[in-house]
């Protein structure tokens, strides 16, 4: 009953995201360069590029706390003037994104690979490479690592006159590894990615992932914490090598919010558990801040300013992209087979976690609130 309830309300967020993957982000960065959004400090914090009304400049700060609700405010009061694409009323558009990477994305595996080569322990090497083709489990769609590049190289294009883009053999002069900036970027990103899920899978005592054994099944629990600690930490050491003061910032925010995430997961309480706006609020902590940063750094290093309409543009079409990934992933935890998932369905509701397809489905019929209050657990 759940399925039938939730897909007339999703469904249009389904074809948002499919577009999201199809369409061409050429055009979809001149989004950013029509609507002349300017920074605004958000929640005390370091300037930030969400909104259109302007902020004195403030000296350059490590990092500030910041609030997670007035990101996400901030995010959607962000408004362009035009579109390139109209979800309604335009069919998809007939590209394949995973196409125009693809020789890109080949390496992938092997380069993390091989930046996780470096450790004395060959069961931490082995537990934190089973995702980037060392074990059996299928390495997964590389979502995060597409829209990394397909947002690079279309930022690029539309890089300001006298503004440098930061050269893709950048980063091998160090020599210790052989990245191009832009796909050493990509690598991060599914790098913390990866890390999330190793951790999640600990939490939530999980069997399976990606058709094979979690990590902490096969070796132990504690082999799982630190291979997910390992991969983090070689994302980080990849990351300060970028010598880019600002992309290393607002990547750092995206861990901070994975971790507020998981929190939220954690210890909700019940009237939350029956909010969609805390359900939003929580996956953007938990998946569309490591898009919506990830992305924003790819325009950063194509020489955009911080505070120019193409980074914003770059941010707020990870923050939408990963809000509908999420949506999509948890509509998938009841309409998917164990087989399609790479693991157990309905896990989300043997956790007691109210997603979108639940709370859609408690709108029509109310009576499903004492059992999302209950957490799915028998009166």
């Amino acid at each position: 009953s759940f399925q039938g309830m939730a897909e007339p309300s999703i469904r249009r967020i389904g074809r948002l995201f499919a577009l999201l993957c199809a369409a061409p982000l050429g055009h979809c960065v001149a989004f950013g360069q029509r609507a002349g959004v300017q920074p605004v400090s958000r929640g005390g914090g370091p300037e930030r590029t969400v909104a259109r009304a302007a902020a004195p400049p403030r000296a350059e700060e490590v990092l500030d706390v910041t609030r997670t609700e007035d990101t996400v405010d901030q995010l959607n009061a962000v408004q362009f003037d035009s579109r390139c694409h109209s979800v309604t009323t335009d069919p998809p558009p007939a590209i394949d994104p995973f196409a125009l990477v693809e020789g890109l994305l080949e390496p992938l595996g092997s380069n993390v690979r091989a930046q996780l080569d470096h450790t004395e322990s060959p069961t931490l090497r082995d537990s934190a490479q089973h995702f980037f083709g060392a074990g059996r489990a299928r390495e997964g769609k590389r979502v995060r690592p597409v829209i990394v590049l397909l947002i690079g190289a279309a930022t690029a294009l539309s890089a300001p006159q006298g503004a440098r883009p930061e050269p893709d053999a950048a980063a091998e002069a160090s020599g210790e590894h052989s990245l191009p900036n832009r796909r050493q970027l990509a690598a991060i990103t599914e790098m913390i990615h990866t890390a999330s899920l190793i951790h999640d899978d600990v939490l939530d005592a999980a069997d399976t992932r990606r058709g094979d054994s979690a990590v902490h099944r096969l070796y132990s629990t504690k082999a799982a914490v630190l291979s997910g600690d390992f991969l983090l930490a070689r994302a980080s050491v990849m990351l300060a090598r970028m010598n880019n003061a600002q992309v290393v910032r607002e990547m750092s925010k995206s861990l901070e919010a994975l971790v507020q995430g998981e929190l939220m997961q954690l210890r909700s309480t019940p009237d939350e558990r029956l909010s969609l706006e805390y359900y939003l609020t929580k996956s953007y902590c938990k998946t569309a801040s490591l898009m919506a940063y990830s992305c924003k750094s790819a325009a950063l290093l194509s020489g955009h300013a911080i505070e120019s309409g193409v980074a914003v543009a770059a941010e707020k079409f990870g923050y939408h992209f990963g809000l509908a990934f999420q949506v999509i992933d948890d509509l998938l935890d009841f309409t998917a087979t164990d087989e399609q998932l790479g693991k157990p369905g309905l896990q989300d509701m043997s956790l007691g976690l109210s997603t979108a397809p639940v709370l859609y489905a408690a709108e029509e019929y109310p009576e499903l609130k004492q059992l999302i209050l209950r957490k799915f657990e028998a009166s």
